[in-house]
């Protein structure tokens, strides 16, 4: 079974939005005095509100400047008396290192970063401020609050996606005290991003190296379709040597021998593109590998504005991510298991979005939505005047001249023996399925859009395991009703749908996926065209 890496955020954040909510006005902190003040240098507050006017700043942007400065009695925050502080040096490197993997020439400050340069190199002492050193220190003040809303909040809005999940909330403010109250700050324990976030990242970084080495040559596509354990050729070197690139320790040699380590790394490699693992070079495998390393990188840029987006995950979750075809269920932030789904069709996507699952309904009735209704059950019902009580269906009333129906319980019920529910307007849960046949498919994109389980009862006994009456037995004679049973769970289990295309996995393997919505496509046209 595939595996995914938990998507936790460990820092609590707040975020106050520039331009949206009002800013509360801080008082001037005149107990920092020179005795007790971390430097002696200042801003003078005419020199503070000249910059604010030279440099146009809006309202909110001036008032974040004024109420940091006057919680600190004006007192530098970037530059002491020996030079640039720890906290300035911190930031720089990672403005640096933002502009470099993001190719983001927006918070790339030509005069800033030759001053900065400067200052980094060399030892220089400051007695006491002037102009010049108090625009360097509120430059660097604004910038950083720049930097956190490109770097932590994201640049794209998630609704091109029709991404509902709530964002991830932060502060620029409380960050910046919070770097600034750190002696030595560490980036690892200081930036509000997740796990997987940095282990993306580093995931990029390595793909930019791979791509500036040139190991990155197309494979043939040769007439022979498949190559297995005892073949030879030169696809057999080639694929050896791809996956040397990609890191794959297990392959020694790149000999023109389908051996065991290569079968076994094939194996791995299939699992990390989301195909079942046969062991064989296939022409689906190929076209994976081919993938131009430049595409390869703006999925995980992509991604990692994703990922940007996510808030923090409560200690017990549900994921579903949709282009993974997993259902994931995380328990101290730890995968507890995984199970396939099947997702809607491209012409009825799943909803990308987060609520609570609250009940379990066992034996449902399956009330058929009326664009089924019209497309599928009328036509049918219009050719055989038997296909709803040989579907296991009823009339049971009209609404706006269409017939309400719904499907009896039973085995035949579209939704199985059972269905999950977590309130939305989108009408999306999840749910037991008869056609059992789909879950061996690997791509898996079939429903009108509810998210159906492969082991549904497996989920059913794990969210009533603290409800010691809903024992198994109980809950699989609840599965045989031919009434509709509903239990409320004791404590509701936050649902996260997700899309996700590029993650690292449990075993530290980094995994991608297709773009079946075509998601990842709109978000290139918003991250990447408009740079070029």
């Amino acid at each position: 079974m595939r595996k995914w890496l938990l998507i936790c955020f460990l820092l609590p954040v707040v975020f106050i939005a520039c331009n949206r909510n009002k800013i509360v006005k801080i008082e001037r902190d005149i107990s920092i005095t020179p005795v007790n003040s971390v430097t002696r240098l200042a801003v003078d507050s005419l020199q503070m509100e000249q910059y604010i006017q030279t440099q146009k700043l809006t309202d909110s942007a001036a008032q974040y400047l004024r109420n940091f400065y006057n919680s600190r009695n004006f007192q530098y925050a970037w530059v002491g008396e020996k030079g640039l502080t720890e906290q300035a040096r911190v930031f720089y490197q990672l403005n640096k290192d933002y502009v470099d993997n993001f190719r983001d020439s927006s918070l790339l400050d030509v005069a800033l970063d030759k001053k900065m340069e400067l200052l980094m190199k060399e030892d220089t002492t400051f007695k006491k401020s002037d102009s010049t050193l108090s625009n360097l220190e509120l430059k660097l003040t604004s910038h950083f609050f720049n930097y956190v809303s490109t770097a932590y909040e994201g640049k794209v809005n998630p609704e091109v996606i029709q991404w509902h999940i709530p964002r991830k909330k932060i502060s620029a403010v409380v960050l910046l005290d919070s770097l600034m109250a750190h002696k030595n700050p560490n980036p690892e324990n200081w930036e509000p991003v997740n796990q997987q976030y940095r282990l993306l990242k580093k995931e990029l970084e390595r793909y930019y190296s791979l791509q500036k080495s040139g190991k990155w040559a197309p494979i043939p596509i040769t007439a022979k379709k498949k190559h297995q354990l005892g073949d030879t050729g030169v696809t057999v070197s080639l694929v050896k040597k791809r996956l040397q690139a990609l890191g794959d320790s297990l392959i020694l040699d790149t000999l023109p021998e389908f051996d065991q380590a290569l079968k076994t790394a094939v194996k791995s490699t299939q699992q990390q593109y989301g195909f079942n693992p046969t062991g064989t070079i296939d022409a689906s495998l190929l076209k994976a590998l081919n993938v131009p390393i430049q595409k390869r990188i703006e999925q995980l840029l992509i991604n990692l504005e994703r990922m940007r987006w996510m808030p923090i995950m409560p200690v017990k979750s549900i994921l579903a991510n949709i282009p993974e075809y997993q259902l994931h269920v995380f328990e101290d932030h730890k995968q507890v298991f995984s199970m396939g789904i099947v997702v809607g069709k491209a012409a009825n996507k799943t909803v990308i979005f987060s609520n609570k699952l609250r009940n379990i309904v066992f034996s449902p009735y399956w009330n058929v939505p009326a664009s089924i209704v019209r497309k599928e059950i009328l036509p049918a019902m219009s050719r055989n005047r038997n296909y709803l009580a040989s579907t296991n269906m009823e009339q049971i009333g009209t609404s706006n001249g269409l017939p309400v129906i719904r499907q009896k319980p039973g085995d035949n019920n579209s939704l199985g023996r059972v269905k999950f529910l977590f309130p939305n307007s989108y009408d999306i849960y999840f749910h037991d399925t008869p056609a059992k046949s789909l879950f061996s498919e690997e791509k898996r994109a079939f429903s009108h859009g509810c998210i159906r389980l492969e082991q549904p009862v497996k989920l059913a006994d794990y969210l009533l395991a603290d409800q010691p009456s809903w024992t198994p037995e109980r809950i699989a004679k609840a599965m045989k009703s031919n009434k509709e049973i509903w239990v409320t769970l004791k404590t509701p289990v936050p649902v996260f749908i997700t899309y996700f295309t590029a993650w690292v996995d449990q075993d530290g393997r980094l995994n991608f996926r297709d773009d079946i919505y075509g998601h990842d496509q709109t978000m290139a046209e918003q991250l990447f065209l408009a740079a070029k």
